[in-house]
């Protein structure tokens, strides 16, 4: 049988990992370094859209009715609206992803470090995956596993998110497998299953959970990606 390294090489074959992996790491994504913007994609991927078709849309959206215009360039600015703002609601739309964003502005608005990036990256380098319903951004209605590791990616951190391409990757590597601990029936061990996969493999965690992304995304959001980097 194929060894965890043979199979993920099959499936990183043509995938750009390594690059999608560093836009990540190193901030240097379509919204770069702005944490406010870092949250707000955050929040707009709680419901589960795909990222060309609802989550980018939505933190446009939001872009341009708070940020552009100056209404909040920081996370005690976005504490400090309501829910149910208008423009907030006409932007993002579902009540859950309006609640993530504010109230995650406020717990990291909470924290000591001196900017807002270093807020978050701060929280993101320090937060446990594993104790999510005890960290403050977790213990947030509608924040699961997925939306956890998603803020931490943003924010720069080598790690896969347990969402749906992730859990197919895993499941998909497995069944190559003669025989592993790889287990994604429930988020925090898909999350695991990834860690087990980096130390078994040469890839990094944010390295699979790109090539899940990739292997499991249609062309246009391929495409859009290819635009970010253009």
């Amino acid at each position: 049988m194929a060894s965890a390294q043979d199979v993920l090489d099959r499936y990183a074959d043509g995938t750009p990992y390594a690059e999608l992996a560093r836009a990540f790491l190193e901030l240097d994504r379509w919204t770069g370094d702005d944490p406010v913007l870092l949250l707000a994609e955050t929040a707009a991927a709680t419901t589960g859209q795909r990222f060309e078709t609802g989550v980018k849309p939505a933190v446009g959206r939001f872009r341009d009715a708070f940020v552009e215009n100056g209404r909040v360039s920081s996370f005690a600015d976005l504490a400090a609206i309501e829910p149910d703002d208008e423009a907030l609601v006409e932007a993002f739309g579902a009540q859950r992803k309006r609640r993530v964003l504010v109230e995650g502005a406020a717990r990291l608005d909470d924290r000591k470090e001196a900017d807002d990036l270093d807020a978050l990256t701060g929280w993101a380098a320090g937060a446990d995956p594993y104790r999510y319903r005890e960290d403050p951004i977790g213990s947030i209605s509608g924040v699961g596993p997925s939306s956890f590791q998603y803020l931490r990616m943003l924010a720069g951190v080598d790690a896969a998110r347990p969402d749906p391409d992730v859990t197919r990757l895993v499941e998909a590597v497995d069944a190559e497998l003669a025989d592993s601990p790889l287990d994604a029936s429930e988020p925090l061990r898909a999350i695991a299953s990834c860690e087990w996969l980096a130390v078994e493999s040469s890839y990094r965690p944010i390295e699979i959970d790109r090539i899940a992304w990739w292997t499991y995304a249609d062309e246009t959001e391929r495409a859009g990606v290819r635009d970010e980097s253009a």
